[in-house]
């Protein structure tokens, strides 16, 4: 793995491209949400409760590098919109399981499906050898947002 601290110029230059490409993407997806009531943190803990299953607030916080009490606060306000559940913890009486509901389960498929029409559609501005680049990189990217 390069040293950026000493990486090469080429290296800082990836770097830097991909810091911002990936910043002005991010952004310009974010447009493309289906319910606007949803903040940004909202929908995360939502996509992380349908690819990870049911957990507990405080491993949601881990999960989305937000403070305990911050989660909690987060849980309530889904659960006030009908889009999670708490459940007691099957070993821990203290604990809560946050579980997402149908109606979350649904506006998650319809705002993935948004999102991925509007990313096909600006991908058709693409050539054979850039979709073939964009499929190898895919997998890096993905690991890059998991670190």
């Amino acid at each position: 793995m390069p040293d950026l601290s000493h990486g090469t110029a080429e290296d800082i230059a990836a770097v830097n491209a991909l810091r911002s490409s990936v910043m002005r993407l991010s952004r310009r997806l974010k447009h493309q949400r289906v319910d606007e009531s949803l903040s940004p943190t909202e929908m995360s803990v939502l996509g992380t409760l349908s690819l990870c299953g049911s957990a507990t607030p405080g491993e949601l916080a881990r999960k989305e590098h937000v403070q305990p009490p911050s989660m909690t606060r987060i849980v309530a306000l889904l659960e006030a919109k009908g889009l999670v559940r708490l459940e007691p913890h099957p070993d821990d009486r203290r604990q809560k399981v946050v579980s997402q509901t149908e109606r979350a389960e649904a506006m998650l498929e319809e705002s993935r499906r948004k999102r991925n029409a509007w990313l096909a559609t600006i991908a058709e501005g693409l050539d054979e050898d850039e979709w073939a680049k964009l499929r190898a990189a895919a997998p890096v990217l993905e690991k890059l947002a998991h670190l």
